[in-house]
């Protein structure tokens, strides 16, 4: 009896701590593009080529007169390595930890009066993978049909993964233009 009621006690009291925190509010939205001051065309170009080395994002395109960066495709980070920035939050991290996942971003920097507009786009894509290549059932024979012998043994999978496009990635676009905006306010 006195086991029962401590654990309702226990249950009570989380239940109410649970509901004490209230409703979330919601993070101010970000400008994208987003205009910052800056000196000249080499300060807002190297700020912002620091900012996507700082999410360790590898850049496979880079061109001034065009005011573009392209980055190659990053493999998303999951909960075990909390120094990739590319899963910007915590849905992010669990669903590359869960799911094969990466990411690219095409960043522009265009002059404006008195400073430039940085825009980001993130782009996500999960592994389309045709059918599990290693899985239990797939070495056990079924009763209902007869025994066919394969000769040509394939090793692996019979044909490549694809990647399936899961459009933007807003957390990862506003976390990017969040450590733009701040590294130009130092």
């Amino acid at each position: 009896m006195d086991a029962t009621r401590y654990f309702l006690a226990i249950w009570g009291l989380l239940l109410i701590a649970g509901c004490a925190g209230g409703p979330q509010t919601a993070a101010q939205p970000m400008g994208n593009p987003l205009f910052v001051r800056a000196q000249n065309e080499e300060q807002a170009w190297e700020t912002t080529v620091d900012v996507v080395h700082d999410y360790l994002f590898e850049i496979e395109r880079e061109s001034r007169i065009d005011g573009v960066i392209e980055t190659k495709f990053k493999t998303g980070a999951g909960i075990l390595e909390p120094w990739h920035r590319d899963s910007a939050d915590g849905y992010s991290r669990w669903e590359s930890t869960l799911q094969s996942i990466r990411r690219k971003a095409y960043i522009s920097v265009t002059p404006a009066q008195g400073g430039y507009f940085i825009s980001v786009e993130a782009f996500k894509e999960i592994e389309d993978v045709a059918g599990a290549a290693n899985f239990a059932g797939g070495a056990t024979f079924q009763d209902h049909t007869p025994l066919q012998r394969d000769l040509d043994l394939v090793v692996g999978q019979s044909s490549p993964s694809g990647w399936i496009p899961r459009g933007r990635d807003a957390p990862l676009e506003r976390a990017m233009l969040q450590s733009i905006q701040n590294a130009f306010q130092r």
